[in-house]
């Protein structure tokens, strides 16, 4: 009797750790669901979207800890798709080794009956790791050349919304429409090892965009696009970004904030050991005239400059005379610039201060900044 006890105790303590938090590794950790076996051919022209649903409905079902593997020396076409949560399991994982791609002309990509804002979509999973040597590939190109002005009729890339415990890692994209990923109504992320590309001159293709998430961790990586690296907007906090090089590309911007009059919330932000080279803007906060809110506790720490139009920037009148606005004004406040170096095109600091709502507590620290002209380097501050 007491052996047949000991076995119902380890089975019961065995099922209650199935769905267990486990560490992110190169091994699969539970069933996993190769989406080649649902039908995806890879070979760069067949529509592979309906297998790689059909292996998601499983995977997500699944609860020892699936794994969706998109193999490695396969291109899988895909259509615009959404991956739905919440799923079964604590932890899954989409070990990305092939490429993907977009549609290479805009008039081949087909929408749902609600058009979706995004070529791929993760929504309302938690748990979920992306991770894997694999390329990303938007095709953007027609994109920028029939709407250069208009970001709002250019999809992006990839959209992971309302998900906590997020793990993106090992990856490189390509060449979105928009911006190359969102992160939107998220807890808890890491995000490392990304590399994301596409030409200088390519319109709003930002690396990561950031919104109303916290406790991000971004590191180790490299933007090389045509906008902002990283852009941190409303409602993020406790966003921690290292070791990251960004390079042609607008910096890394809190921002811009508080557009139409909108409310904005950005606090505890922190950027560290990072490289600018040949960017136009470096360490940026920039609010719309007319906004609400705040930014503040934002640190710019040990950054090194080489050739940046505007290494240091606060700009509260990003994109004037837009919206009516007398006496408003977003807030920015307990910022700090220390331990900054490098070479400037311009000069390097420049803060554009509001008088009605000013800029408090800015604290530069330990600045060595020098023009490549061999101009005299001012700063620049109005208010």
């Amino acid at each position: 009797m007491k052996g047949l006890l000991f076995i119902f105790l380890i089975l019961v303590i065995a099922s209650h750790s199935l769905c267990a938090r486990i560490t992110p590794t190169t091994e699969y950790g539970g069933s996993t669901f190769d989406v080649s076996k649902y039908g995806a051919i890879g070979d760069g022209n067949t529509d592979d979207t309906e297998a790689f649903l059909k292996a998601w409905q499983e995977v997500c079902a699944s609860q020892d800890n699936p794994t969706l593997i998109i193999p490695k020396n396969k291109t899988f076409f895909l259509q615009p798709l959404r991956f739905q949560g919440p799923c079964k399991c604590a932890t899954l994982k989409v070990e990305l080794s092939g490429t993907i791609i977009a549609p290479k002309n805009m008039e081949d990509w087909k929408w749902a009956e609600n058009k979706e804002t995004a070529w791929i979509r993760f929504e309302g999973i938690n748990g979920l790791v992306v991770n894997g040597e694999g390329q990303i590939n938007g095709q953007g190109a027609p994109w920028w050349k029939e709407y250069p002005n208009d970001e709002s009729k250019r999809p992006s890339a990839i959209k992971f919304i309302g998900c906590e415990g997020l793990t993106i890692s090992n990856l490189t994209h390509y060449d979105s429409p928009k911006n190359h990923m969102s992160i939107t109504s998220c807890k808890e992320v890491s995000i490392s090892n990304l590399k994301m590309i596409a030409p200088e001159d390519s319109p709003n293709t930002d690396g990561i965009d950031i919104a109303d998430s916290s406790n991000i961790i971004i590191k180790d990586s490299t933007f090389t696009t045509g906008d902002d690296c990283v852009a941190i907007n409303t409602g993020s906090s406790f966003i921690n970004i290292t070791g990251v090089f960004c390079g042609p590309g607008h910096g890394i911007s809190v921002g811009s904030l508080g557009k139409n009059g909108e409310q904005a919330k950005v606090e505890e932000i922190y950027v560290k050991n990072c490289t600018f080279r040949g960017t136009s803007n470096g360490a940026r906060i920039k609010t719309w005239e007319g906004g609400n809110g705040y930014a503040r506790k934002i640190t710019y720490e040990d950054i090194e400059f080489i050739e940046v139009k505007n290494p240091i920037i606060i700009d509260q009148s990003y994109n004037p005379n837009i919206y009516n606005s007398v006496g408003k004004g977003v807030a920015v406040s307990d910022v700090t610039f220390r331990n900054l170096r490098g070479t400037s095109i311009k000069d390097p600091i420049q803060l554009k201060c509001e008088p009605t709502i000013s800029c408090i507590n800015i604290v530069l620290d330990n600045i060595n900044i020098t023009r490549i002209d061999k101009g005299k380097s001012h700063m620049l501050y109005t208010n």
